[in-house]
């Protein structure tokens, strides 16, 4: 695993930002996926969170609103080809438009893993050309276990860079309503597979994707025995959160916790405010809402 100093740099000055936004989503420009049911999935989804937005944000867009709410964001797509026929946002075109908002957002990118040799191959030019920290993994969207073997020389190469492997844990609103679940099985984002992930590649960091209802204490069990696994607040709001959860946020893993909202459906003022609502400490505050996510993005 290569030291923190071999990892590209952030442009963003940290020590100006009032927070770091761990979880993100990178949207096409509306009407892009009329043929594919993509826009049907983001519109019932929009109301299951109640988002006010009629269209979701371009990423221009997106850094714009972080920009005004002085909140930095790591910002990515999601590669779910081959399950839901959903076109991807091609990486090398998201990180073209988050090129020129450095200032205020990190591209993390995705790859299907089922594309297999295909994935490794992408996945080593993208970090080796561009300096990636972070891939995103969707296991629900993506119909995968994330201890599926055929995943595993994809976390190979994030492991030889020492990237971050961020993974959608529980059930967050994808899918929720729609006929069927919109075909999405939950069962693949039981966070306990990621203990198998966190022994196995122990030089990959990994971020267990929001509070994992049903399963939240598998989440806190890994994400306190495995030093590489952390948990990302986002999808919920922190008025929903388990007290389980605040109270191991407050005490153990205190140092593994990190802001993150689900933008667009949740907008990160909207998350601050019922966070400074919750039951927090106030010395752990600062360290869930900047200093861990800085810490994990070698930003100290």
């Amino acid at each position: 695993m290569p030291d923190e100093g071999s990892r590209q740099a952030p442009v963003i000055d940290f020590s100006k930002v009032r927070a770091i936004d761990i979880h993100t989503h990178a949207e096409e420009p509306c009407g892009c996926h009329a043929d594919d049911g993509y826009d049907e999935l983001q519109t019932t989804m929009a109301r299951y969170f109640g988002a006010p937005w009629t269209h979701p944000p371009t990423i221009p867009e997106t850094a714009a609103h972080y920009r005004a709410q002085n909140i930095a964001a790591v910002i990515f797509p999601v590669d779910a080809e081959r399950e839901t026929g959903y076109r991807r946002y091609d990486n090398d075109e998201v990180l073209e438009l988050v090129a020129r908002e450095d200032d205020i957002l990190i591209p993390f990118v995705s790859i299907d893993p089922w594309k297999g040799r295909m994935a490794v191959r992408e996945a080593r030019r993208l970090i080796e050309e561009h300096g990636i920290r972070g891939f995103k993994f969707h296991p629900t969207l993506q119909g995968f276990f994330p201890n599926d073997r055929m995943a595993y020389p994809f976390y190979e190469v994030l492991a030889e860079h020492g990237c971050i492997g961020l993974f959608h844990t529980g059930q967050t609103g994808v899918g929720s309503g729609m006929r069927g679940g919109n075909g999405m099985r939950l069962k693949y984002s039981d966070p306990m597979h990621l203990d198998d992930v966190a022994v196995d590649f122990p030089d990959m960091p990994i971020i267990a994707a929001h509070p994992s209802f049903p399963w939240q204490e598998e989440a806190l069990a890994v994400a306190l025995h495995k030093p590489n696994v952390y948990i990302d607040l986002s999808g919920w709001s922190p008025k929903y959160f388990p007290p389980i959860l605040v109270r191991y946020a407050n005490s153990l893993l205190r140092t593994k916790m990190l802001f993150g909202s689900d933008w667009p459906m949740i907008a990160p003022e909207k998350w601050l405010d019922a966070f400074g609502r919750a039951e927090f400490k106030d010395e752990v505050r600062p360290l869930i809402l900047k200093e861990n996510a800085m810490r994990l993005l070698g930003a100290t």
